[in-house]
């Protein structure tokens, strides 16, 4: 039975190099993968998948507005074996949807990587849905610098001041988000 899979965790807990190690071991035994990320996820180019550690590949791009179930069907024709999804906070509801119908479906396994809450410890949609219909979730841990487990994506100004306010939605890395527990934030803030 293929089941739809949820690995959330903070910035910096090795999400992207997961989801390569997993398609790594997927086409090693010959499985087709169906690497895919969202549109808005431009940081290391528009259809590269990188992680901190430097592993990369080429992904394929899944703009807001497309209908992930039309592009899955689309591609049939080359059996697709299994999904990795990265970056899966930033698709729509309506794709997290169409990866349920793919697994119920097709039959087709899919694995989501990507963070639960914002900069502000809100949920993200795309990350809600996935609470509400993946089969199996699972956190990837990191931790903080106080040694307790990290589960704030933290964002900070060029001065390195906690920011609790702006867009939902700034693409970064290590140069603007820091993984922190709750009670190091809530400190942060107040300083």
């Amino acid at each position: 039975m293929a089941k739809l899979y949820f690995k959330y965790g903070a910035m910096g807990s090795s999400k992207s190099a997961q989801a390569l190690i997993t398609k790594f071991n997927y086409e090693e035994r010959g499985m087709r993968v169906w690497l895919i990320k969202p549109g808005i996820d431009t940081r290391d180019g528009a259809d590269i998948l990188k992680s901190r550690i430097g592993l990369e590949q080429k992904a394929d791009i899944i703009y807001s507005g497309t209908s992930l179930w039309d592009e899955f069907e689309s591609r049939m024709s080359n059996k697709i074996d299994v999904i990795i999804a990265d970056e899966c906070h930033f698709f729509t509801e309506r794709q997290i949807d169409d990866m349920r119908r793919i697994v119920d479906e097709c039959e087709v396994p899919v694995i989501c990587y990507g963070l639960r809450t914002d900069f502000k410890a809100k949920l993200f949609p795309a990350s809600a849905r996935l609470f509400e219909l993946a089969d199996k979730i699972a956190e990837v841990k990191s931790i903080c610098e106080c040694g307790r487990k990290a589960i704030i994506n933290a964002r900070t100004d060029e001065n390195g001041k906690i920011v609790t306010h702006g867009d939902r939605i700034k693409l970064g890395g290590n140069e603007l988000y820091t993984a922190m527990c709750h009670s190091c934030w809530k400190k942060a803030q107040k300083q």
